[in-house]
């Protein structure tokens, strides 16, 4: 299972929100570059890059983060956040991003959705975020009427690579991932399905690999590695994936060890 670096910018820094709650913001770093390439150091096989600014204005707004952060690192980057148009799409590929996440299109504008995935195969990932169930949008300002597991079956049927599933409630907050959530969605859909949101130990990452069977390929880890309760080293050692041969091997002590 992947373990995936959450990087989140805004004003250009790099940021923990709480529950998605812009007035709950803490910056953990001035320097998002400096924290890629250290995730990068540490092993991680990509990584995942949100735009709160954008997310919140509807058309992308760290741009000149995002492009430092792809030329200063050589592994795949998936962004997400106020990708509202083909326009905004294309140019963020052009880059040299892998791959972008939709969020808000996919609730209010499905045709675009599988126009971008005919246009951009395998590039393409949903971003569902839900709060009991249900969508938000428009960077999570909004509560939709739709439910995540038919949204993520029809984002599948229009060519999509991937689904990111985000419990809303969980986000920030360190309580675990929402389990039943997640094995729901992934038996309903025949893609990838990537978990994000809660992980607070690698004992919640490696809960998450009874779901892998299911779909569940990847876990997305934010606020832990920050405040240092997940090590990205430990975890990728515990759950799987990494670049092993960047990874010192007295990279510290571990219970799993």
């Amino acid at each position: 299972m992947d373990v995936i670096p959450a990087i989140d910018l805004l004003a250009g820094r790099c940021v923990r929100l709480y529950q998605g709650d812009y007035a709950q913001s803490e910056v953990f770093d001035e320097n998002p570059v400096a924290v890629a390439q250290q995730w990068a150091a540490q092993g991680a096989t990509r990584l995942h890059l949100v735009d709160l600014d954008g997310a919140k204005a509807g058309q992308p707004m760290n741009q000149a983060a995002i492009t430092a952060i792809r030329q200063a690192i050589n592994l795949p980057i998936q962004v997400g956040g106020g990708l509202r148009d083909r326009n905004s799409v294309a140019d963020l590929l052009a880059l040299g991003v892998d791959q972008v996440i939709l969020g808000t299109v996919a609730v209010e504008q499905p045709t675009l959705v599988e126009q971008l995935c005919r246009e951009f195969p395998g590039q393409i990932i949903i971003g569902i975020d839900a709060r009991a169930g249900k969508v938000a949008t428009r960077g999570w300002i909004e509560t939709s009427e739709v439910e995540a597991i038919p949204l993520a079956q029809q984002m599948a049927a229009l060519g999509a690579a991937a689904v990111i599933y985000t419990d809303i409630y969980r986000d920030g907050t360190l309580q675990g991932p929402n389990r039943e959530a997640l094995r729901e969605l992934a038996e309903a859909v025949q893609i990838p399905v990537i978990a994000s949101g809660g992980v607070s130990s690698v004992t919640d990452l490696l809960n998450l690999l009874s779901l892998e069977p299911a779909g569940v390929t990847g876990a997305i880890v934010g606020r832990a590695l920050y405040t240092g309760q997940v090590s990205l080293q430990e975890a990728i050692r515990a759950v799987g994936n990494g670049r092993w041969q960047d990874i010192p091997p007295d990279f510290g002590s571990s219970a799993l060890a």
